[in-house]
């Protein structure tokens, strides 16, 4: 691009928007809804006018054609699953009654009915409801949400583009229904589902639609060549639909590889790309000989990160795709979902360093400031230009991004530092003469619940209407009161509840130099779970013990084994905002450094036993293959760096959630943790069969509690899952214990869900006993 390009018809648009509000109103909403304080009309409404305002909003910053249909009371996939009607059977009821509480019902699970698996949406912290297909599915098309969010864009005299997930995409993400043989693969239902597509897609050209994007990730990843033979059978089955809108097919997160020349050669009428952490496109775009006569739309703002955009780097992209399609426009390199709202909200970070950050609403002045480049020159936006040059340059020489102690010590490590003293059979038997724990111990995964009255606490010291004392003696009692719950119920290891964590990665963010947080920064995980996502802007270091105080503390109440409760180095760059001017595994282990310091702290203030949670360490993996070899070797590197400096007799835990672990078998085994717990409830107990099949050798946790569903498990359950779990698992290696942390739900459910997985762990024991 230069100054005097000639004008080209270059448009600014994105593919989603974050949901939420602007002061978290749609969670608001949903959740007074499930108490009842809410009615459906009422959530209904805040739901119509966050959707209005986000609109709005994008069009007076200048984008050309907002999205409509990425909006979601609770998840994009579930929305296309009630789309598509693959209701599950046990649903089907529900949803016919009342068509909001049955959505919330595959998404929450009723006490008599288990809701949809939730896992990970690709190597996001995002989490989407598995699909659950088989033989016996039949599709159904309902587009009735679909339509209704496009006219309600159209009414507002918007260029509105509906943003749906692709019928390959929702295929490739589904898994076997319950009952249904594990080997059968969702792909082949793929003629199945293509007419409800076809009608769906005859319904929004009908209700004033130019443009329909499908969002097609899935094919980022490494696929097979029937796979991709699907995807090109489906568009251009769909292509050659006489009675539909132009067709964009989008993909993000990274190169599309093989898929691309499928796409390209597909009678569709564009293409979305991913320009930022998949620069491979641009030479994959022009090999194929680019998109002559098709709209490419590109992605060059990164839609995952909160860093502000090189503009003239992006600049010069998009004048090189100038010529590899009909028309070029700018976009994120995928939904803005993933990052917070408006960096402007943010009053506890100096100016210089605000400036160095992007939200949403800076992503879309970034995406319209390159369309304004790209199509009237980059005289028109001279000014933009010289300020993005200034800033990046203050970012680039700040003292903030380079502590040479920091470096010093992690280029000073060694492959010793990040082995244990002994082999993990030796560490075993030290453990067990220490602990003294019965077959089956039980155990939960750290938090309790956080309660409105330990929020009120935390924002009253905030606000300085209460002092710390008065705020410390609060958090006192409610350590009380989780460590003498957990003793009548008969735990075995304990842990102190994490009253005074406001999230696990803030919490250490926090207290950790080269971590900035922000007050405003919320991004949805799931459902009405949202996070604040620290910045992880320098060098890391730990200037002082971070958690030994409140884990001594809940040890002195007990004889019991309190646990010491920490967060790995991959989750902390994980569910961060990461710098982006360094190697990812240089950070981790800046971090994992700091963690060992605290480890080690821990153990010499009497805790022995210690969780370093990694449940990010799958969500993390890069999604093609070959970049996965160098990913593990730093990550699994990073975790036992945190990890080893511990004597033999000190049992270290780690845990994970929500994520498929087959990939990872391996990467868990090189850890080294002696003990590891992970999500297992609504996927049946699969990752025991998994350990079992690669022949894991540590003591493992598959949980047998929900813990994202607010009905109770009853003995019974949990007894028939921990069974299950001794198929694969011998019972000398088995823990009983949750899903997750306890954090999300109440006081009454944790309690009697608890109790129950306690009698459980007891009656498989006399069971074992007398076998």
């Amino acid at each position: 691009m230069t100054a005097k390009s000639a004008a080209v018809a270059a448009r600014a648009t994105v593919y989603g928007y974050p949901r939420q509000g602007r002061n978290r109103e749609l969670k608001k909403a949903v959740e007074g809804y499930w108490k009842g304080r809410v009615s459906a009309d009422a959530l209904r409404s805040t739901a119509a006018e966050l959707r209005r305002s986000n609109w709005q909003q994008l069009s007076q910053a200048g984008i050309d054609e907002v999205p409509t249909g990425d909006f979601s009371y609770y998840d994009h996939v579930l929305d296309t699953t009630v789309m598509v009607g693959a209701i599950p059977a046990r649903h089907r009821a529900a949803v016919e009654a009342d068509a909001l509480d049955g959505l919330f019902a595959m998404a929450r699970g009723t006490q008599d009915v288990a809701p949809l698996e939730m896992t990970k949406w690709f190597d996001t912290n995002y989490h989407y409801l598995v699909p659950e297909l088989g033989p016996e599915t039949v599709f159904t098309a309902n587009s009735a949400k679909q339509v209704a969010e496009l006219k309600e864009a159209l009414a507002l005299g918007l260029a509105a583009r509906p943003v749906l997930v692709g019928p390959v995409t929702y295929l490739l993400l589904a898994k076997p229904a319950p009952g249904v043989p594990a080997d059968f693969e969702p792909l082949t239902l793929l003629d199945r589902l293509l007419p409800v597509y076809a009608e769906v897609l005859s319904d929004l050209r009908a209700a004033g639609a130019e443009w329909v994007q499908l969002d097609e990730p899935a094919l980022v990843q490494d696929r097979t060549s029937a796979e991709l033979d699907a995807a090109g059978h489906a568009y251009r089955e769909l292509g050659t639909l006489a009675d539909r809108p132009k067709l964009l097919v989008a993909s993000y997160f990274d190169r599309l590889g093989e898929a691309l020349p499928v796409l390209a050669r597909a009678p569709i009428e564009g293409l979305a790309l991913d320009f930022t952490g998949a620069a491979a496109n641009l030479d994959a775009l022009a090999a194929v000989g680019g998109l002559p006569g098709k709209r490419l739309i590109a992605g060059v703002v990164n839609g995952r990160n909160i860093w502000i955009n090189d503009l003239e780097t992006s600049l010069s992209v998009l004048g090189t795709l100038l010529g590899l399609a009909d028309r070029v426009d700018v976009a994120a390199s995928c939904s803005l979902l993933h990052v917070p709202l408006d960096a402007s909200a943010e009053r506890d970070i100096a100016p210089q360093i605000l400036r160095w950050l992007a939200f949403a609403r800076q992503k879309t002045a970034e995406i319209v400031t390159l369309a304004k480049g790209l199509a009237q020159g980059t005289d028109t936006i001279a000014a933009e230009l010289a300020a993005n040059r200034a800033d990046l340059a203050s970012r680039a020489g700040s003292p903030i991004t380079h502590d040479p102690v920091v470096r010093e010590r992690a280029a000073a490590v060694t492959d010793a530092d990040g082995r244990r003293s002994q082999a993990y059979a030796e560490r075993a038997d030290a453990q067990r003469a220490h602990l003294g724990l019965p077959l089956l111990p039980t155990t939960t995964i750290g938090s309790f619940p956080q309660t409105g009255e330990l929020r009120v606490a935390r924002a009253d010291l905030r606000a300085r209407r209460i002092d710390t004392a008065g705020y410390e003696e609060r958090i006192r009692a409610e350590i009380q009161e989780v460590i003498s719950f957990q003793e009548k119920a008969g735990l075995d290891v304990l842990v102190h509840g994490e009253a005074e964590r406001n999230d696990m990665v803030q919490y250490f963010a926090e207290q950790l130099n080269g971590y900035l947080a922000t007050q405003h920064g919320w991004v949805q995980s799931y459902g009405t779970r949202y996070v604040r996502p620290p910045i992880l802007a320098g060098d890391i270091s730990r200037p002082e013990p971070m958690t030994v105080r409140w884990t001594a503390y809940a040890q002195s109440l007990t004889a019991k084994p309190v646990k010491g409760m920490l967060t790995g180095p991959v989750t902390m760059l994980a569910w961060s905002f990461v710098r982006d001017d360094q190697p990812l595994g240089d950070t981790a282990r800046q971090v994992a450094l700091a963690l060992r310091d605290e480890v080690n702290d821990l153990e010499a203030a009497g805790s022995s036993v210690i969780q370093v949670d990694e449940p990010a360490l799958r969500e993390t993996l890069p999604l093609r293959a070959a970049d996965r070899p160098v990913y593990l070797a730093w990550a699994t590197e990073a975790f036992r760096l945190s990890t080893s400096g511990v004597r033999p007799d000190t049992q270290i835990h780690t845990h994970m959630c929500y994520a498929e672990f087959g990939d990872i078998v391996q990467a868990i085994d090189d850890l080294d943790a002696d003990v590891i717990s992970l999500e297992a409830a609504r996927s049946h107990m699969q990752v025991a069969r998994e350990l079992a099949s690669h022949g894991y050798p540590r003591e493992a946790g598959p949980g047998v509690y929900d813990i994202h569903s607010p009905r109770v498990p009853s003995a019974a359950e949990a007894a028939a899952l921990l069974r299950t779990g001794l198929e694969a698992i011998p019972a000398e290696r088995l823990w009983v214990n949750p899903d997750c942390g306890l954090k999300t739900r109440g006081w009454p459910e944790t309690r009697a869900s608890l109790e129950n997985l306690v009698a459980a762990a007891r009656a498989v024991r006399a069971e074992l006993s007398t076998s």
